[in-house]
């Protein structure tokens, strides 16, 4: 795993050593999926010797762990802090749509990290993470169930399959990103995702407005083509 420049060793605190052990590890996780190394990797990047980076994380795992954890959280915090200032069901499922996206497209190495390694280990069930993600995905049934509630969306929505259909549909789609081939717009795969599953939980009168404003959008779009074409 290549490292950055070693710098000189500091004297600090055990609290600033193990954010500064944190901060190395995440900045690494993010630029290489070489885990194997990454102790020594931070011991040189550091200026420290490897015992000391077990002195506060007895396993290469639990270092890695605490620091998806940390990126985890952090999402959570942003999601909704992001989230507040959004209105209406659609706009609202959208946004957590395209965050998801982007998050897959800005951080390939974290996600498969968490996809690859951490959610396929026999004690994902039993860790933080798995918490945190269950917390992440619910944010999302939230916004469903705000809907139901509002005569937004169909009373009879199946909230597990909704989640399973956007979560498993987003995967699907980036996983292909994520080995490392071909692009994705997050943007474009957020307002395809969204139409299909709002499409398909809103209720009768909602979807019926749904099919005549994109009837009209698309009616512009045709009229604003062949004007600007002749």
């Amino acid at each position: 795993m290549a490292a950055p420049q070693a710098r000189r060793r500091e004297r600090l605190s055990p609290a600033a050593r193990k954010t500064d052990i944190m901060r190395c590890a995440g900045a690494l996780l993010r630029a290489s999926d070489d885990r194997d190394g990454i102790v020594a990797a931070i011991a040189q990047n550091l200026g420290i010797v490897e015992g000391t980076v077990y002195r506060y994380f007895p396993t290469k795992r639990d270092l890695i762990i605490q620091v998806a954890e940390d990126w985890y959280e952090g999402m959570l915090a942003d999601y909704d802090r992001e989230l507040a200032g959004i209105s209406g069901t659609r706009a609202r499922l959208r946004f957590m749509i395209w965050r998801h996206l982007t998050v897959m497209h800005d951080e390939p190495a974290m996600c498969r990290l968490v996809l690859d390694e951490l959610r396929a280990d026999a004690g994902y069930r039993e860790t933080t993470i798995y918490q945190l993600n269950r917390l992440y995905t619910q944010r999302t049934l939230g916004i469903v169930r705000e809907g139901i509630a509002s005569g937004e969306l169909r009373a009879d929505v199946p909230l597990t399959m909704v989640r399973d259909m956007i979560y498993g549909g987003i995967e699907h789609h980036c996983w292909a990103y994520l080995r490392g081939e071909g692009k994705f717009s997050p943007e474009q795969a957020a307002d395809d995702i969204v139409a299909i599953v709002y499409r398909g939980i809103a209720a009768p009168e909602e979807s019926g407005a749904l099919a005549r404003l994109e009837d009209v959008a698309k009616r512009l779009e045709r009229f604003t083509q062949t004007h600007t074409a002749t």
